[in-house]
């Protein structure tokens, strides 16, 4: 399949770009751009919106699981993708929106699941389009940890870097430069997802520097890309460098990188076993022990000479590595080397050594060791041993390699892949630790944070950011190729985040400062940005005044007479300059100009006030050199010889008094002069030491080459500043356009509606309209969409405002008679033209200037900002107060006339309303307006929509918001509305956005109702009936949910049925413990062969491992029976009957369902024993029965009884029985409870065994049962009876079973009548209650009896009670049926026994209309084929069957089918469900299995399952 993407490069959409960037390698789409975004499907298929876009690509490639795993991840999605698109897209309130994410992320990798997918796409594009997310994105820790991780990934970089540089700035010079700065990873070779394992194994010997950032940060990708594991190694191998302080500081390091490995150790927790792999070397002749002094050792080496050690014998060899076990003076002489090649052109392979001893104490192990394997030994030997599959070394240790696989082969251990990357070298730099530990031991740095140090503490504190460091990182990607980069790189990696969100201040050089007089101003203070661009980063204190401050070095280019811009104040105009006898400007007077805003001419310059409320504050700014003056030393170079000793330089300013509230690591601008960070902030004067301590700033590097921040403006030309003049307009502007078709836009609008609504019933007809025929009609509806683009130079979109009158000919662009919208428009098409062409800079300003000037006169003669996809409008509205008219004066006579008749009506509706008319007044009335409003749709295309509505604010809503509440029931119970009404009740209180029916616009969202339909998207229908209806809240550990009370109390209903039932067979409760050994698990091996994947272990108490592992159980047969094999002595202790209720966990599976399929549920586990057969297997019947009753009776659920077959029994179990329901939306069934009768199975091998009463000495093995219904039960019920309103609740399961809605208060009833209506709602309660009705009365007063009636509904509540103050003028009230929708008037004095009646008439209508389903959906099938085409109509079969595993095994796969385009659909092959009790038809004899192979044994129910 090729798709053909469009985008918009002003306005790319990153997530749909995202999207087809993961699916590329299945699904082809070209990208290409143009004006409109857009996803060209088909001719009648087409998609607008990035989400819908992702959304698509994601189903046509479901492989990738883009769109989740299963229903409730699809869930997740559809949330943050609306999250993305509703929350992430302003600034009002992104604050809060980011605090909503940073908690979802505080234990997530990824927002949904383990991998990416949509949610993460869309979010990131949101984040990545914000303006204002990089300012306060510091803020969210775990927020900025996701971002920049996605960001470093190579789809998000290629993305990211390519499209954002476009929209910012339309050049593709740019967007090239950008693509430069995006490295590679390249995949791991062998490589397996969810296998590989890596480490970083730094020696705690120092500071981390940018180049074990580099390591970590690799690391970690390929740990997160292959979702595998990360081990962080502390090289503890050499006693004399390990230092404890160093493992702390490295730690915090990684933490401050957002680096998070999943475990720790130590190179010398393996030295026991390293020491026995180098004995065992020694014994095998391939390594010696050596005592040749290390520099003749070292010339051997070079000269390829063997040593005279090298044929010791093995008994020589052991004696000699025994002195230097102890620690001897002769010991300390010698090492261990391997017996590889002298001759080998590899140095490394030249018999390297292996041990040395040293008499050192271990930071960890003290003094038990006096030898210490090299770091070359003991790497490959631990890697290999701590699974290690990936080993990523830079390049440098390349000639290593060949040793590190002699050593792996030689010991014969399990080899990992070397995979080796670039070293990081930056010129000017030093990484060698050796040498850094050098510089500060001589202290020529202040310590391991220097700022001129290229430790990541260092940088940090010089400025760097963290985000800016990882971007840098993840820049350089995985390559091997070795090269020297400049300091400039990294740091302005760094300013694009830093630039936006630091604040500007000013600091002048206080070495030469000029006073300037400015006579005529007055000292005051006034508040402005501290950032220009920038209005979220705050405000700052600014003071004015008759005498001020500035650079000497900008004084010295002023003429007198000349117009200077003061920054932040305004043009002045230099009337004197003072110099001095040197020639050096001594003081300036200047006069305000400030009435004068041209700026363009002028130089800017920075100054300071000088006045006694806002002190000059004393500030240092420092900036640092390279400490090494070569750009890159080699082997043969002394470092020590290019040490710059003048690395630090101070300048002493004069600060800006905000300066004074700055804090340590606060980073700030100063303007002119580049970015600084505090590294200590003003204390003003000490009394012990009578000084004040000064500011000290830090410059940081921006990327520029420069030797030192600008300081004023010594080197400027004045001539650059009037330089530049206004450029003349383009001739191109004033392009004629063609002159505009004879039909009128209003009449294509309508065409085009009606032509649409011809394609889609062509489209849906029954049979089908001929190919031809709806091509033709497409082809038809295609050029009249392009008839009105060209009229209007807008695309036709179907939910947009009809455009009533059509723009008149652009010839003339300034002509008083043109119209300002299409001029607008066409200067808008000739912008983008000129761009997309790369026109001369000049030329593209002054089509952007006249563009900006026509939207000036658009607003000036509208009133309203122009808008590309709004209808042109010819004058402002009329205010909301008046009575609203259609949005365009020029509509044609026929709407126009019609939208005055439906707003008249609304206002007679609203009328009546508020004047208590009778009933059937006002229900004519509203029949009337709701056939106005639709002729109105039938005419336009669209909803009514009242003008108030258009640009109502927040103030009108509340309005709105109060009006509608009056409005909403003000005659009572539901008896009293009237069927618009109640539509529209509906229809707000679920996110319509539909008119109320009153004139008075659309309500707000709240999004409470459903927005997915049963028939339709099953799936997401059942993942927002659970969240919305309040049964289950996500948690973070996947596959497990929390119950919440909503749900639980179904569970508790079910629980008090079944425990009442089986006590009266005599069964007790008990509890026995969740943890299972290992031992009692594998007793059963038949057993615990189909749970074995499911067990989750526990493995370690804190930080110990244990001495073996223990199971958390899947199911308890192994933990109870050897208490009863205890119990157990004689006949007279059977049978036991017990049953506990309690959790599972069954952990190993990858698509979890809340209720349906969990990695932890509860259930009650039944498990008896028995001295005789028949006693066991009659207790099975019985349970099954009850089963059977919990379903039918309780649930209102029918199920098919019956026996599994072999294949689907017990695993060690004699037989399993079953009831099994059936989902009609789905056409799948699903197991309801199960009865096991285990026959002497499990009695055998835990010996639960009895004296036979009949033969006295002997021994009898007990039969025995277990049996088990789950919460399951809850998701059958929901998927079951729940429709497109939410959950249907039978009432015998319901935790309420009726709330009572008092409706009709309002602002306008008497307090007095409110009183009495919330009383009778109360004697309701009590009498109902007395009755034994669950029941609850809703007070709430924030919330309207509508907003009530749809909560309620979605949360299946069977009977709502709906009363009125004139219900109770009546003495009745209102009865509403959720099963049903009906509404029954109800006397007051027979409400509770009315309502009995009518709770027992809905649970037996639930079971009735399920009972339907299922007959309807159960068939018989004699053959294959018959079977197949059932199986595909979403029903259950019943088939002959031999009852062969291999023959089920052969029908599973048979009838399996592709997977659907729509997650959630019956694709898996059909399964056996049961042997039925009761067969829908009889076997006949010699009839053949569905196979055609065997004899059929029985008619067996066959289908798709969960």
């Amino acid at each position: 399949m090729a798709l053909n993407l469009i985008i918009n490069t002003s306005n790319p959409p990153l997530g749909a770009l995202l999207a087809a960037e993961h699916v590329k390698d299945s699904v082809q789409v070209s990208v290409a751009e143009g004006k409109d975004t857009h996803l060209h499907v088909s001719d009648a298929v087409e998609f607008s919106d990035s989400n819908s876009i992702s959304r698509y690509l994601a189903r046509v490639a479901p492989a990738f699981g883009l769109y989740g795993a299963n229903a409730m991840e699809q869930a997740e999605v559809d949330h943050w993708l609306e999250f993305s698109a509703q929350r992430l897209c302003g600034q009002s309130a992104l604050t809060e929106a980011l605090g909503e994410l940073d908690r979802a992320l505080s234990l997530r990798t990824f927002l949904v699941g383990h991998a990416v997918t949509l949610a993460d796409l869309s979010v990131w594009a949101a984040l990545k389009c914000n303006g204002g997310w990089p300012s306060q994105g510091k803020s969210f820790t775990h927020v900025n940890r996701w971002f920049f991780f996605l960001s470093s990934q190579v789809p998000f970089t290629s993305v990211g870097n390519k499209y954002s540089s476009k929209k910012a700035t339309m050049s593709k010079s740019n967007s090239d430069e950008k693509k430069q700065d995006v490295g590679k990873f390249v995949d791991l070779p062998g490589a397996e997802m969810g296998k590989v394992v890596v480490r970083f194994p730094p020696e705690a010997s120092g500071y981390l520097h940018i180049g074990h950032a580099k390591a970590a940060l690799l690391n970690q990708h390929y740990q997160l890309t292959f979702k595998g594991k990360l081990i962080m190694r502390f090289d503890d191998t050499n006693p004399e460098k390990e230092k404890e302080d160093f493992e702390k500081v490295i730690l915090e390091d990684l933490t401050m990188l957002q680096i998070h490995p999943d475990q720790f150790t130590y190179t010398s927790d393996s030295f026991p076993i390293i020491m026995q792999f180098g004995e065992q070397l020694l014994s095998e002749g391939k390594a010696y022990i050596d005592d040749t002094p290390p520099e003749q050792m070292k010339q051997e080496r070079e000269q390829r000479v063997e040593s005279k050690c090298r044929k010791n014998t093995v008994e020589q060899n052991m004696k000699m590595w025994g002195e230097m076990k102890t620690g001897s003076q002769f010991g300390q002489t010698c090492c261990m080397r391997a017996k590889i090649d002298m001759n080998s052109n590899n140095g490394c392979m030249r018999d390297p050594t292996l041990f040395r001893c040293k008499n050192a104490p271990h930071p960890r192990t003290g003094n038990t060791y006096k030898v210490y394997p090299t770091y070359d030994f003991a790497c490959p030997i631990v890697d290999s041993l701590e699974g290690v599959t990936h080993a990523l070394r830079t390049t440098e240790y390349h000639d290593r390699d060949e040793q590190f696989y002699w050593i792996i082969d030689a010991l014969r251990l399990r080899k990992p892949y070397i995979w080796e990357y670039s070293r990081l070298n930056l010129n000017n730099t030093l990484l060698s630790k050796r040498k850094l530990t050098w510089f500060v031991e001589q202290g020529y740095v202040d310590g391991w944070d220097d700022p001129r140090f290229p430790t990541v503490r260092g940088v940090l504190r010089r400025g760097m950011t963290v985000e800016g460091l990882k971007q840098f990182i993840a820049s350089q990607g995985g390559s091997r190729s070795v090269v020297n980069m400049e300091w400039d790189k990294i740091w302005a990696f760094n300013k694009k985040v830093i630039d936006p969100v630091t604040p500007r201040f000013t600091a002048l050089s206080s070495s030469y400062v000029v006073p300037v007089s400015v006579p005529e101003a007055t000292e005051e203070m006034k508040e402005v940005a501290k950032h220009p661009k920038n209005a979220e980063v705050g405000l700052k204190e600014v003071w004015y005044g008759p005498r001020v401050f500035i650079e000497g070095a900008d004084a010295e280019t002023f003429s007198e007479g000349e117009m200077v811009t003061f920054i932040n104040w305004g043009n002045l105009i230099i009337t004197k300059i003072n110099k001095g006898a040197d020639g050096k400007v001594v003081s300036m007077e200047a006069r305000l100009n400030l009435e004068n805003k041209d700026y363009k001419k002028t130089t800017k310059i920075t100054w300071l006030a000088d006045t006694n409320n806002a002190p000059l504050l004393p500030t240092i700014c420092i900036n640092y050199q390279p400490l090494i003056t070569k750009a890159v030393i080699t082997k043969d170079d002394n470092f020590k010889d290019y040490i710059n000793k003048n690395s630090k330089l101070e300048e002493k300013m004069l600060g800006d008094p905000c300066l004074r509230s700055l804090k340590k690591g606060d980073m700030i601008q100063l303007q002119r002069r580049g970015f600084y960070i505090c590294d200590q902030p003003y204390e003003p004067v000490s009394p012990h030491s009578c000084k004040e301590s000064p500011c000290i700033l830090l410059y940081i590097p921006d990327g520029h080459v420069k030797e030192m921040p600008t300081a004023g403006s010594k080197d400027k030309s004045k001539n650059q500043a009037s330089k530049s003049a206004p450029v003349a307009p383009s001739n191109a502007a004033s392009t004629s356009a063609p002159a505009p078709p004879s039909v009128s836009a209003c009449d294509l609008f309508s065409s085009i509606v009606a032509q649409g609504e011809t394609v889609r019933q062509l489209k849906t007809s029954l049979p089908k309209a001929p190919k031809d025929q709806v091509d033709k009609a497409v082809q038809q509806l295609l050029s009249l969409k392009a008839q009105f683009k060209k009229l209007t130079g807008t695309d036709y979109k179907p939910g947009m405002t009809p455009p009533t009158s059509d723009p008149a000919p652009p010839t003339e662009p300034t002509g008083p008679a043109s119209c300002p919208y299409a001029r607008v428009a066409q200067q808008g098409e000739l912008v983008k033209k000129l761009k997309a062409e790369q026109a001369p800079k000049d030329q593209i300003d002054a089509a952007v200037k006249q563009l900006l000037a026509l939207k000036t006169e658009y607003k000036q003669i509208t009133g309203q900002e122009y808008k590309p996809a709004a209808a042109p409008v010819q004058k402002a509205p009329a205010p909301v107060e008046k009575a609203p008219a259609p949005v365009q004066n020029s509509a044609a006579p026929s709407e126009r006339s019609l939208f005055e008749k439906v707003s008249t009506q609304g206002e007679l509706v609203r009328k009546l309303k508020a004047e208590k008319a009778p009933k059937d007044q006002v229900d004519d009335a509203v029949k009337t307006l709701l056939d106005l409003k639709t002729k109105y749709k039938t005419l336009t295309g669209q909803e009514y929509k009242p003008v108030a509505a258009a640009g109502a604010t927040g103030g009108e809503d509340k309005n709105r918001k109060e009006k509608e509440n009056k409005s909403e029931k003000q005659g009572g119970g539901g008896g009293k509305k009237g069927k618009g009404e109640k539509a529209s009740q509906g229809k707000d209180a679920s996110g319509g956005t539909g008119g109320s029916g009153d004139g008075q616009g659309s309500k707000k969202q709240t999004r409470l109702g459903l927005e997915a339909k049963k028939e339709e998207n099953l799936a997401d229908w059942y993942s927002q009936v659970i969240t919305k209806a309040e049964m289950i809240e996500y948690y973070d550990v996947s596959g497990c949910y929390v119950l919440r009370p909503w749900s639980f109390a179904i569970w508790e209903s079910i629980k008090e049925f079944f425990d009442r039932e089986i006590k009266k067979l005599g069964v007790e409760n008990c509890y026995f413990p969740m943890f299972v050994s290992q031992a009692a698990l594998q007793k059963e091996k038949s057993h615990i062969e189909d749970f074995a994947p499911e067990v989750a272990w526990v493995t370690r108490s804190g930080k110990t491992e244990l001495a073996e592992p223990i199971a958390v159980r899947p199911t308890s047969e192994t933990v109870m029976y050897p208490a009863y094999a205890k119990w157990v002595q004689s006949h007279r202790d059977l049978p036991i009957k017990l049953n506990q209720w309690c959790n599972v966990v069954r952990w190993e599976f990858k698509h979890p369902q809340p209720f349906l399929r969990t990695r932890e549920f509860l259930w009650q586990e039944g498990h008896s024993a028995f001295a005789t057969k028949d006693e066991a297997e009659e207790e099975v019947l019985q349970i099954l029965e009850l089963y059977a009753k919990v379903y039918e009776e309780l649930m209102a659920i029918p199920v098919v009884k019956g026996r599994k077959t072999e294949k689907e029994r017990f695993a060690g179990g004699d037989y399993t029985t079953t009831v099994e329901a059936f989902i009609s939306a789905s056409g799948r069934a699903i197991q309801g409870a199960t009865s096991h009768h285990l026959g002497q199975n499990f009695s055998k091998m835990f010996e639960i065994m009895f004296e036979d009463p009949k033969r006295p000495g002997e021994k009898q093995l007990a039969y025995q049962n277990s049996w088990g219904i789950t919460t399951r039960t809850i998701g059958v019920l929901t998927m079951v009876h729940g429709d497109n309103m939410g959950l249907v609740l039978p009432p015998r399961v319901a935790c309420l079973q009726v709330v009572i809605i008092p409706c009709g208060i309002t602002a306008s009833l008497p307090e007095q009548e409110k009183e009495a209506l919330l009383t009778q709602c109360s004697k309701y309660l009590n009498r109902l209650q007395d009755a034994g009705i669950r029941v609850k009365v809703d007070l709430r007063d924030n919330y309207s009896p509508g907003w009530k009636f749809n909560h309620w509904e979605l949360k299946g509540v069977p009977i709502r009670l709906e009363v009125g103050p004139k219900d109770m003028q009546q003495r009745q009230c209102v009865a509403v049926r959720r099963d049903s929708g009906v509404k029954i008037t109800v006397p007051e004095t027979e409400v509770d026994k009315e309502l009995l009646v009518m709770l027992e008439d809905i649970q037996n209508s639930l079971f009735k209309k399920a009972s339907a389903d299922l007959n309807n959906s159960m068939v018989v099938a004699d053959t294959m084929e018959q079977f197949q085409k059932e199986l595909e109509n979403g029903k259950i079969v019943q088939i002959p069957f031999c009852g062969g595993i291999k023959c089920e095994d052969w029908i599973k796969t048979t009838t399996a089918k592709d997977q659907d385009l729509e997650p959630g659909a019956p694709s898996m092959g059909a399964k056996s469900l049961c042997i039925p009790f009761s067969p829908l038809k009889k076997l006949q004899p010699g009839q053949m299995c569905v196979s055609g192979k065997e004899p059929a044994q029985f008619y067996t129910l066959f289908g798709r399952s969960y």
